[in-house]
């Protein structure tokens, strides 16, 4: 198994915030990894700082091997092999959504306008959404956006996908479309690194549970452990609070 990203000692301040505090993160392929922990733990900033939307203060990002924090490497050609996804769905309002899928490869990977259609029609096909493809994202709801933003993020063929909170926007009745789908490309092979609250879903779909807690991994393993039987006693405080709110 290789590791398809890679994070070493990692370092993110921003001015007297320490946010990320010497990370390490390994990500083989085919896996899926569930980055956990309360608001601010560093989350979103790891995530940040692995798709180069962040820069490192210390310590490298490997994608495929290659050291991609490197001030030498072109970071739009490293972004070209990753998949993002927000929490905020980030859809262009001024484009239908089949252009909205179909933009990137058109645009920045030099597919033909044909082929990047049928694909992307094929996408939209398989999440139950081609007959929005004419529609603009305003007439969708949130949880049809956030499948049309994952498509987008699929229709690049990344090396890697990085999920961001991507159910935290939304009415809870959305939530389970928007994860169906994300079990579905998880099932199909994808590499996916999450930052979620949704632990039922982490348990059943992650390979890998990854706390976080104040800028560290404090805790990492198979979800079965970390979630059923975590060892470091903030883990489990900070579960016993999410299984008071009744989402564990």
């Amino acid at each position: 198994m290789s590791a398809v990203l890679e994070v070493r000692g990692v370092v993110k301040a921003f001015g007297e915030n320490v946010v990320l505090r010497g990370v390490d993160l390994a990500v083989d392929e085919h896996r899926v990894v569930a980055l956990i922990g309360g608001s601010g733990s560093g989350k979103s900033t790891l995530l940040r700082c692995a798709s180069l939307l962040e820069v490192v203060d210390d310590g490298q990002v490997l994608l495929d091997g290659e050291d991609i924090t490197d001030p030498r490497v072109d970071a739009d050609a490293v972004r070209r092999r990753l998949g993002v996804v927000f929490q905020a769905y980030n859809l262009f309002p001024h484009l239908t959504v089949l252009d909205n899928v179909t933009l990137a490869p058109v645009r920045v990977h030099g597919r033909s306008r044909s082929e990047a259609r049928e694909e992307a029609l094929a996408l939209l096909e398989r999440i139950g959404l081609a007959d929005k493809s004419g529609e603009y994202p305003d007439r969708l709801s949130g949880g049809q956006q956030q499948r049309v933003a994952i498509v987008r993020a699929l229709a690049v063929r990344p090396r890697v996908l990085l999920l961001d909170e991507i159910t935290s926007a939304l009415d809870p009745e959305l939530v389970g479309e928007v994860l169906r789908l994300v079990r579905e490309v998880a099932e199909q092979g994808m590499t996916i690194v999450m930052a979620t609250h949704e632990m039922g879903f982490a348990k059943q779909v992650a390979d890998t549970v990854c706390f976080l807690d104040q800028g560290v991994v404090l805790e990492s393993g198979p979800p079965a452990q970390v979630l059923g039987d975590p060892v470091e006693p903030r883990t489990r405080q900070f579960l016993s609070r999410i299984i008071d709110a009744g989402r564990l």
